[in-house]
């Protein structure tokens, strides 16, 4: 199954290098404030980073605003100083997305329940628009990951 492509050992607080090239491979990665605010600016940076993938850079945008959403929202990046990084990964055929806190108590997970319901529903959604989605927590934090298909530039 996949993972995180992004070494671990980077977190929020000591962020990598913003762009990475690996053979075929491109990550670029921006770091915002823990706070409410700061989801469009998320949402900014992954439809930027995916310009010209018209399809897909929608997709991705609101996927990347409901994990950055639940980070801020359940996770210690929510305090004082916090913050939230997010790493797009561009391959041949896919983009893979990490959002890295600063870590919880509880995992991120998919609520069941009331489907009309206010809240609970980003993870489903997350399931539902991706080919696969997962988290990893360490030391630095829960680094929550999915990946879409890119579509070719238009």
């Amino acid at each position: 199954m996949p993972g995180p492509l992004v070494s671990t050992a980077h977190s929020a607080r000591t962020p990598a290098p913003t762009v990475w090239t690996a053979g075929y491979l491109t990550a670029q990665r921006k770091v915002i404030a823990g706070e409410p605010g700061q989801v469009s600016a998320a949402r900014a940076f992954v439809s930027q980073v995916l310009e010209g993938h018209r399809d897909t850079a929608a997709t991705v945008a609101l996927l990347t605003s409901e994990l950055v959403t639940n980070s801020i929202k359940h996770s210690h990046s929510r305090n004082p100083g916090g913050t939230v990084a997010v790493t797009v990964v561009l391959s041949a055929d896919r983009v893979h997305v990490e959002v890295h806190d600063g870590g919880a108590d509880t995992v991120p997970r998919v609520r069941s329940g009331d489907q009309l319901a206010e809240c609970g529903r980003g993870l489903r959604l997350v399931e539902a628009c991706s080919l696969a989605w997962d988290y990893v927590q360490s030391d630095t934090g829960t680094i929550t990951w999915f990946e879409c298909h890119l579509d070719q530039e238009s």
